[in-house]
């Protein structure tokens, strides 16, 4: 578990991010609509950063340069005040940032549903009766 971790260190980042989005408003004093925006794109980035840990759902974390995108404009659409707005677009470049760490895929995982028509299962036809792998 603990070499996971270490090899998806920028997703577990992100996933902290997440969660002081959760607690901002609360820590830098400020209300709506930042600590509304902070608090439903918070759990969202944190829950796709906790999900893209793992190496076969790396590819999850793609949508923090989503999350991280929106973080930066939506300041600016809806006038957040100047402290939510620099802690909004400072997660958000962090975040969408962090997204191009791809981290060191260590495990290794079936074809997926395309094994089914090309009977590569595990890495080979016969690959899963060889026990010394």
């Amino acid at each position: 578990m603990l070499d996971t971790l270490r090899n998806a260190w920028a997703q577990v980042l992100s996933m902290f991010l997440g969660f002081w989005l959760m607690a901002a408003p609360a820590v830098l004093a400020y209300g709506p609509p930042a600590a509304d925006v902070h608090r439903i794109l918070g759990p969202i980035a944190a829950a796709f950063s906790l999900m893209a840990i793992w190496g076969h759902m790396r590819p999850l974390r793609w949508t923090n340069v989503l999350f991280g995108g929106a973080l930066v404009v939506v300041p600016f659409v809806l006038g957040f005040p100047t402290v939510a707005t620099a802690n909004s677009v400072s997660v958000g470049l962090i975040v969408a940032g962090l997204a191009f760490v791809r981290g060191t895929v260590t495990e290794e995982y079936g074809g997926g549903w395309s094994s089914l028509w090309t009977g590569d299962i595990a890495g080979g036809r016969d690959a899963w009766l060889d026990r010394s792998r």
